[in-house]
């Protein structure tokens, strides 16, 4: 690389562009870092992304095209970021031009990973700490959860089970090293969905590391084709969906439940009023899931008043985007659905923006780590309520939110509604995510698809 031209050598252009020819899985596009020295390019994946509804097409500035609507401090926080990829590759071309050394794309990709390279020197877990740290920044906290246990995992096993060393090299990241990981977490009690969830992360991980050009190609330990049968395999989890869902005439049961409370000495009444409480929220939540399209519980936290509307018809309607998918719903909700909403007004309605069910305080839980540790929290209790009602009532299927979720998609089924429309009612993109969630019982709009729950 390092040859001297007879004329001065030109300088590479970078610049982070937004990647709509790639959607990810999220539906969001990436954003790249785009290269170009003697009209190549070369793009690096930055691993940052928004989803289209934040980006105004008119500017060709990412600083200009992030909407404003983009929350804070997330839109700065991005903002940021990109700079900072910007820089580090802007960098590299300069030094090269300075130096005039002959160089290409690649060439300039190449020397801004270089002390990044010899800093790390090829090893695993700073390398996942560093995409944990860019997904803190840019507040995608629940991915970053999900790498940090993996790489608490990874760590145990590597210092206790696996070369007793404080870290690996990539090059280490062997089908011997995947075999003796998941035993390792066999033996732990993992379940086959966790570990195809650690062994995608740790993949993904993998591919990133190989497109920086920090893990080499050759050495890839993941099938990627039929003829790797000698490699390791995600698909072999089973990752099906265990029948969770419960009978219409079990969620009739819980909507006639009510909650009661047995605690008697010192301070009972203070303590039976938390638990009937804590009982009936857990009720509400269950069957305001079940009648709102199987709602998950994180969105459902996030109910602001301001999401509920009457309709031309009078009727009332909530319209909510969905956090993991960002697909937008319009449900008119049924009486049963919108009898819970009201039971909540005169306690939790302080203005539009207020929650409807009082889980999360604007004054509070501000930021989304607040957010995420608050409903890690609230969802535990209300699963353990859930179970406790399910025993009393003599429900053989453990209650949890979720089983809402599978029930109200099973009791469309039931009632005939053809699969393509409960489809679109729980928002999935093919009609074979919703057959995970039928049992094996397994309209015209969708509307009128939820009137077959009453």
């Amino acid at each position: 690389m390092a040859k001297t031209t007879e004329h001065k050598e030109g300088k590479a252009t970078v610049k982070v562009v937004y990647f709509t020819s790639k959607t990810l899985s999220d539906g969001s596009h990436p954003f790249m870092v785009r290269i170009t020295k003697d009209r190549v390019r070369k793009y690096i994946a930055t691993g940052l992304s928004i989803f289209p509804k934040y980006w105004n097409d008119k500017y060709t500035s990412y600083r200009e095209a992030i909407r404003k609507s983009y929350p804070e401090p997330n839109r700065n926080n991005l903002i940021t970021a990109l700079e900072g990829w910007e820089k580090k590759y802007s960098t590299a071309a300069e030094s090269l031009s300075v130096a005039d050394e002959v160089h290409n794309s690649k060439d300039v990709a190449s020397k801004a990973i270089e002390g990044r390279k010899q800093a790390r020197k090829s090893k695993l877990l700073p390398y996942v700490d560093e995409l944990i740290n860019n997904m803190v920044k840019v507040d995608r906290v629940g991915n970053s959860l999900v790498y940090k246990d993996l790489r608490n995992q990874l760590a145990d096993f590597i210092k206790n089970g696996y070369v007793q060393a404080d870290d690996i090299r990539f090059a280490d990241i062997t089908v011997k090293f995947l075999n003796e990981f998941e035993i390792y977490m066999s033996a732990k009690g993992v379940a086959d969905t966790t570990l195809s969830n650690r062994f995608r992360t740790l993949r993904a991980t993998l591919n990133k590391a190989i497109s920086e050009g920090l893990a080499d190609i050759k050495d890839y330990p993941f099938t990627r084709n039929v003829s790797d049968k000698h490699k390791f395999s995600v698909a072999k989890f089973d990752t099906t969906t265990r029948k969770r869902a419960i009978s219409r005439d079990d969620v009739r049961k819980i909507e006639t439940y009510i909650p009661a409370a047995t605690a008697t000495g010192a301070f009972s009444e203070l303590r039976n009023g938390i638990e009937v409480e804590r009982l009936e929220r857990a009720k509400n939540v269950f069957l305001f899931s079940f009648y709102v399209g199987g709602i998950n519980f994180v969105d459902l936290t996030q109910l602001r008043w301001r999401d509920l509307d009457a309709d031309n018809d009078g009727s009332t309607r909530l319209t909510y985007t969905r956090q993991k998918t960002g697909g937008k719903f319009s449900i008119r909700l049924l009486a049963p659905a919108l009898a819970i909403v009201e039971k909540y007004r005169t306690a939790t309605y302080n203005g539009p923006d207020s929650y409807v069910f009082g889980i999360l305080n604007g004054n509070t839980h501000k930021t989304p780590t607040q957010i995420k540790n608050r409903l890690k929290k609230i969802i535990g209790q209300i699963n353990a309520d859930l179970k406790a009602i399910g025993e009393t009532l003599g429900i053989t299927t453990t209650l949890t939110t979720y089983v809402a979720r599978h029930s109200f998609a099973t009791s469309l089924k039931r009632a005939g509604v053809a699969t393509g429309v409960i489809s679109a009612t729980m928002g999935h993109k093919t009609e074979a995510v919703t057959a995970i969630y039928l049992d094996s019982f397994a309209s015209e709009t969708v509307d009128s698809a939820y009137d077959a729950l009453l």
